[in-house]
């Protein structure tokens, strides 16, 4: 099974729309096996954007995710990170799809919501830096054997 960070970041959480992102991954049959609702440390934002220190927008990133709380959660599930990417929709919100999450609620870059992991060996890692290993609970639920194939 694929892991996945998922942040609902300031804007979704000002907004109300935790709910809402939960609603869409368990409808599409994920599995959540971590969250917290959290006040971003410096640290920790530094770490987690650690790939685009340098970068012109480096600082903005860092600013915003630490300018109010984030919820943070790991969802798996077979090809969990495409499955995600597919119901987040582009980075860019005017370029998402229909029906996707920044399509709906989202119209600019600085403000699309919602982070993903972008391939399943950063997922991995994501959900290391983000969670403690005895934060991700390890579970079933009936349903499965009606979602996944195996």
């Amino acid at each position: 099974m694929e892991k996945s960070l998922v942040l609902v970041k300031p804007d979704g959480v000002q907004r109300g729309l935790i709910g809402e992102v939960i609603a869409r991954f368990e409808r599409r049959g994920l599995r959540l096996i971590g969250a917290k609702f959290l006040q971003v440390s410096k640290e920790l934002a530094e770490q987690h954007y650690a790939e685009h220190k340098g970068k012109a927008f480096y600082d903005g990133l860092i600013s915003y995710i630490t300018s109010a709380p984030v919820m943070a959660m790991v969802w798996e599930g077979p090809n969990a990170v495409a499955a995600i990417r597919q119901t987040v929709g582009s980075t860019k919100p005017a370029e998402a799809a229909p029906g996707t999450i920044r399509h709906d609620f989202a119209l600019e870059v600085g403000r699309n919501l919602i982070h993903a992991s972008d391939k399943p060996e950063t997922g991995e890692r994501e959900a290391a830096l983000w969670f403690k290993a005895e934060e991700l609970v390890a579970w079933s639920r009936a349903v499965d054997a009606w979602i996944f194939e195996q």
